[in-house]
């Protein structure tokens, strides 16, 4: 069976396993749950009318947001995607391992060329080793700006959450909306070499939420009943802005981050960055009513930012429509304590079942700094557009997918030399620095040792400005084992580092004017992107690639590339 997506759990092909019970002479026939999820993905075209105002968008199977994903722990996923829209398309599917399988990770010119118009590619893998909210979402263009949804990765059958059971599930996606062609608009930023306008609204599962104009109808809302619990799967597929959320009357628990278990803690809010999920158990225990979820930017340096609230409805059974909700207590917009302490108090699990298998020893340090400048461009506003840069390189896209030049020994399409330290040492965060700011252009990839132990220190600069950045390293979790404000020091801060339960995620916020130290293990062997998960910084060349090498062992390489990869 081929599923076009929705929102119940779909079991693909199933697999009958008869049981014979013998007793009161009955025979029984138990279902088991089958191991393969097949999905149609259908890039096409659709009206859809927000804020008064209706135009095309790029959609999978029409649908806005798309169709949420389900499997279970141990699943093999089948998704065929045909692209019928005029744009090239190539979907990733944030934050699956794919071990050995980029051909499967989706990253256009990273891990593949993108499926081109009334073409289709089948992205195949596995679910290993994970369970929890993920997201997927296109990885070209901005066009994730609509084609995006949840994962949803169920423990295997007989497992328990390690938290309460909740009584009921909801998957809560946010993102931007735009009043014009996302795609015209960015073209007339870059033309300018100025950042494109911002969105309009956020929206909450593709809804802004009734504080907007003609947005009564446009407005998501979830029924609960008094004294039952609810697990919000909550990912963030905003292009370009951090957020907070709450629940106007409620705390929340927070159990999981970036599909992996957390200890549990409450709060009357969360921080959730581009590319992050956020799993948290809230109760309905207050007194019936209607409820406003609502979620709005963090920003804490002065760069202008959509600042609009978009809100959706916790709304008690039986309460009518016409009872006016109430607004959440959101922190404020520049609120730097609470985002800092928010991301102190999470920590990984670490119980026998569920591990942090933090490396101790490390074989590579590497030393990253962010960077924002300028590039020469003739035809733009004063001859420059602004770029960005990491330890001064700016990345240019191959035209070549790199995995393939990787796995066929190409040459000329990248140099494995990205450095490891940038080319001097300066003052990161002290005073603005406007001068000098043009950096050097390359594919320039960073090779590592297979099963090697890397420690990536990520050190955010006051070139031109400071500002946090939510990084994502495709193909692997990482544990933060340290975070702070001004500049990393590599004799002192170690010193504090958590390498007992710190957080393990695939993407981090590194603090305005700040660092973070991440550990992990390089057992998947590839071309794995790293890129600031803001949509401006990425094209602006925010991003890099590690090339992991092939282990020793037979399953231990980089697998055969399928048969319908996109030709570039």
């Amino acid at each position: 069976m081929l599923s076009r997506g929705g929102s119940r759990f779909l079991s693909g092909h199933s697999s009958c396993m008869l049981l014979f019970v013998l007793g009161f002479g009955s025979l029984i026939f138990l279902q088991a749950e089958a191991a393969t999820k097949k999905y149609q993905f259908d890039v096409q075209v659709s009206n859809v009318s927000r804020l008064c105002h209706a135009k095309p968008i790029v959609t999978v199977n029409g649908q806005f947001p798309g169709p949420t994903i389900y499997a279970r722990e141990g699943d093999r996923v089948i998704i065929n995607v045909s692209n019928h829209a005029q744009y090239n398309m190539s979907i990733h599917w944030h934050g699956l391992k794919q071990y050995a399988n980029g051909w499967a990770d989706g990253p256009a010119y990273i891990t593949q060329c993108p499926i081109k118009t009334g073409s289709s590619y089948v992205y195949d893998f596995n679910v290993t080793g994970q369970r929890g909210t993920l997201w997927w979402h296109a990885h070209i263009l901005w066009l994730r700006a609509t084609v995006y949804g949840a994962i949803v990765i169920l423990p295997q059958q007989g497992t328990p959450y390690p938290f309460p059971k909740p009584d009921s599930e909801q998957v809560l996606v946010f993102g931007e909306w735009w009043h014009g062609d996302v795609e015209e608009i960015v073209k007339q930023g870059n033309a300018m070499g100025l950042p494109p306008n911002m969105s309009d609204a956020h929206t909450i599962n593709g809804k802004p939420g009734p504080l907007f104009p003609c947005s009564e109808k446009h407005t998501f809302a979830m029924e609960v009943e008094q004294g039952k619990k609810y697990l919000l799967r909550i990912a963030n597929a905003a292009l370009n802005d951090e957020l907070f959320f709450a629940v106007a009357g409620h705390n929340m628990t927070v159990v999981e981050i970036d599909a992996v278990y957390t200890k549990p803690f409450t709060t009357s809010a969360i921080l959730i960055a581009p590319g992050q999920t956020t799993n948290v158990l809230v109760y309905a225990n207050r007194a019936p009513g209607r409820y406003f979820m609502a979620v709005r930017p963090f920003q804490d340096v002065p760069i202008p930012v959509d600042n609009k609230t978009a809100t959706a409805i916790f709304q008690y059974k039986g309460i009518p429509n016409t009872v006016l909700p109430s607004l959440p207590q959101l922190p404020s917009p520049n609120d730097t304590a609470f985002a800092l302490t928010y991301n102190k108090k999470l920590r990984s699990l670490n119980t026998p079942n569920f591990p942090a298998n933090v490396p101790l020893k490390v074989d590579r340090n590497i030393f990253i700094t962010i960077g924002l400048g300028k590039s020469v461009c003739p035809t733009c506003i004063n001859g420059t557009r602004l770029s960005a840069s990491l330890n001064n390189i700016t990345f240019v896209m191959p035209q070549t997918g790199l995995l393939q030049a990787h796995y066929q020994k190409m040459k000329g399409v990248f140099t494995p030399d990205f450095p490891d330290r940038p080319p001097k040492a300066f003052n990161y965060t002290g005073a603005p620095l406007t001068a000098n700011l043009f950096t050097s252009h390359g594919t320039r990839l960073s090779k590592i040792a297979f099963n090697s132990t890397v420690e990536l220190v990520i050190q955010d600069t006051n070139l031109l400005s400071v500002e946090s950045h939510p990084f994502h390293l495709h193909g692997y979790n990482f544990f933060v084992v340290g975070t702070g404000i001004g500049n990393f020091d590599p004799a002192k801060d170690p010193a504090n580092y958590n390498l007992v339960d710190p957080p393990e995620r695939n993407t981090v916020g590194v603090p305005t004017g700040g660092w973070s130290a991440i550990r992990f293990r390089a057992d998947n062997p590839g071309v794995w992107f790293f890129h600031c998960h803001l949509e401006l910084h990425t094209g602006w060349g925010l991003k890099t690639a590690f090339v992991v090498e092939n282990g020793p062992g037979k399953n231990q390489a980089v697998r055969p590339p399928p048969n319908d990869l996109p030709p570039c």
